[in-house]
């Protein structure tokens, strides 16, 4: 294992350093300061005792990415059996798949669930999570054991448990209580699964723990017709409408998952909030639930997730951008900016782990030139996740040569796949 000395700055020389931003290109060495808030800076040589130095031989480093909405928990479920029932509609598919899955969650699952999930995203390049977990009979202690797991293999993160009223009072209160605890030391977010599934007393406790800890909360928002069916029919307004209710729609650190079936209404009163609000497109076409489109809403308050699909930021916007094609105007730019607008969310909430300091290494031999214009290009058209060499997480390398700096990545999978089975079996009894 390869790990940069407490203090001791990383040197990344014969770098061609895009910014993420702008996208201007520099030739250059770059000096980089480990820590939740390091920074980087370009230097025209490197001492010659430097602790660590990667050479990246002219290819390109630009800054990492950040998953905007994740969900840990479902890691486990590649390749399990079919459910008892095949499901005809999104209510049917969280209630015979997700909502069985979660229920047979046990610690040692969540443990395995979020180190794979670590892992991949930090192959494919991402270093920092926002997630939003849920476990109903495994809920104290979850979020800690998530946090612990992510920090094992050096990634930043931003968790929150899905506080719902769907599986009993007494779930619900642990919910409220896991929430609590876990704020109490951590940075985090309130979560809420959705509207449909939480009460009126459930989102007053919810919106008192969001005063409480100066936070916001994360949910999901009419990703189905059935949220606002429900809405309608048990409180007389529209999601959002609920949510502004109660003031969560009032703090820039409010996540707003999906936005699908929301009317003009809605639309303007998410632009004149303050809360953010993230695409899963991928997630939202394998559900059948419709394509977001961002008419009417803030730009430059859009983020990228991935749902739970996967862990892969640049997966996640190539598909955005191909798909989205047929549903909205748009071009590379416009998706280009929600991927990087995840950065923003963090910067402005002040959420420590994601600061210039988190970087990748390409091994990309483009087959064009690469300029400032055309970048985008070269980034949509032919860099993927599999060209990703080196990871570089709050200044400490956790991916070199495309291994895993931090973990014994073979253990971790042989622990996740023996609870794999396990869970499977767990799911076929409920």
């Amino acid at each position: 294992m390869t790990q940069t000395k407490k203090n001791n700055p990383l040197y990344i020389k014969n770098a061609l350093y895009i910014d993420p931003e702008t996208l201007q290109i520099t030739r250059t060495h770059i000096k980089i300061l480990n820590g939740k808030h390091g920074n980087i800076e370009f230097v025209q040589s490197i001492p010659a005792d430097a602790n660590e130095i990667i050479d990246a031989q002219g290819n390109i480093v630009t800054r990492s990415f950040v998953i905007a909405h994740h969900h840990i928990y479902s890691a486990l479920a590649v390749g399990m059996p079919a459910p008892k029932k095949n499901p005809t509609n999104f209510y049917e598919t969280l209630k015979y798949i997700w909502w069985t899955l979660d229920k047979s969650l046990t610690q040692d699952m969540i443990q395995a669930s979020a180190l794979t999930t670590a892992i991949y995203a930090a192959k494919t390049g991402s270093t920092f999570i926002i997630d939003h977990h849920a476990s109903p009979f495994a809920i104290q202690g979850s979020l800690e054991t998530i946090a612990k797991a992510l920090d094992k293999i050096g990634l930043g993160h931003l968790l929150c448990y899905e506080i719902t009223d769907r599986d009993g009072a007494e779930q619900t209160m642990k919910g409220l209580e896991e929430t609590d605890s876990y704020l109490a030391k951590n940075q985090g977010l309130i979560g809420l699964h959705a509207s449909f599934t939480v009460s009126d007393d459930t989102m007053n406790r919810a919106a008192m723990l969001m005063e409480k800890y100066n936070s916001g909360v994360h949910i999901h928002v009419a990703e189905d017709k059935l949220d606002q069916d429900l809405c309608t029919m048990d409180h007389s307004q529209r999601v959002t409408e609920r949510l502004n209710h109660y003031g969560m729609l009032d703090t820039t650190k409010t996540i707003i998952a999906h936005a699908i079936h929301i009317n003009s209404q809605e639309r303007q009163l998410l632009s004149k909030s303050k809360a953010w609000i993230v695409q899963n497109p991928e997630s939202n076409l394998n559900n059948k639930v419709g394509f977001f489109s961002s008419y009417d809403l803030p730009s430059e308050r859009i983020m990228l997730g991935t749902d739970g699909m996967h862990s892969d930021m640049i997966r996640s916007a190539h598909f955005a951008y191909y798909a989205g094609l047929a549903f909205e105007q748009q071009d590379l730019m416009t998706i280009y900016k929600r991927l990087r607008n995840n950065h923003r969310y963090l910067k402005q909430n002040k959420f420590a782990g994601d600061s210039d300091n988190n970087l990748i290494i390409l091994d990309y031999q483009p087959r064009t030139p690469i300029t400032q214009d055309n970048f985008l290009g070269h980034f949509f058209y032919a860099i993927s996740s599999s060209h990703i060499k080196h990871v570089i997480s709050q200044g400490k390398i956790i991916v070199k040569d495309r291994r895993m700096t931090t973990i014994d990545e073979d253990s971790v999978f042989q622990f996740a796949q023996e609870r794999a089975k396990l869970l499977w079996k767990k799911m076929q009894k409920i």
